[in-house]
């Protein structure tokens, strides 16, 4: 009677020595190509983790990130002025556009300071909003087009040879993973 299993019935008397999982791996018995596949595929991804090319992710959320960040000071100021820490250290996922103290630098002068006075909150929440999409992208996942923001307005992505920039903004460090999303710096504040 065919059961419809295509594996061989494992061996009645095992080797001596052998732990359960190398009784199972005798009963697989892959291929040796596959066996080296499943080998290098496993070193590969052990190599890439330990030397930093694959992102783990973090334990903490996109505000917690940027606030461990000298050069993100700035955006932080902005974000508990605007009132948005509980939102974006919630569940997402999220996608920041997280710009540097030297792209807020780069506005006109005494526009950060007019921006984070109360009376112009709402501004700062759109100004703020507009650098979230409401999804995890990686930067290999992005893809030349439009993308929403959170603020409602779209942002332009554009991918090439070059890197990503977004609104013409350059993404100048891209997968910084944590636990609600991911973080890609860029070196100019968008503004919708």
């Amino acid at each position: 009677m065919n059961t419809g299993r295509t594996l061989r019935e494992p061996e009645r008397n095992p080797r001596r020595g052998d732990t359960p999982l190398i009784a199972i791996a005798r009963v697989y018995d892959p291929s040796p190509s596959l066996q080296i596949y499943i080998l290098l595929r496993s070193l590969l991804v052990a190599l890439a983790l330990s030397a930093g090319l694959v992102p783990a992710a973090s334990a903490k959320n996109l505000v917690e990130i940027a606030a461990g960040s000298p050069d993100h000071t700035t955006l932080v100021a902005a974000v508990k002025a605007a009132g948005l820490v509980e939102t974006l250290s919630g569940p997402g996922p999220f996608t920041l556009f997280a710009p540097t103290d030297a792209a807020f630098k780069k506005l006109p002068a005494g526009t950060v300071e007019s921006l984070l006075k109360p009376e112009n909150k709402a501004k700062l929440v759109a100004v703020l909003t507009y650098h979230v999409v409401p999804a995890k992208v990686m930067a290999a996942a992005v893809k030349t087009g439009e993308a929403p923001s959170v603020n409602g307005k779209k942002l332009n992505l554009k991918a090439d040879g070059k890197g990503v920039t977004v609104n013409g903004a350059k993404v100048t460090a891209a997968d910084l993973v944590g636990s609600n999303g991911v973080i890609h710096v860029v070196d100019t504040v968008i503004l919708p």
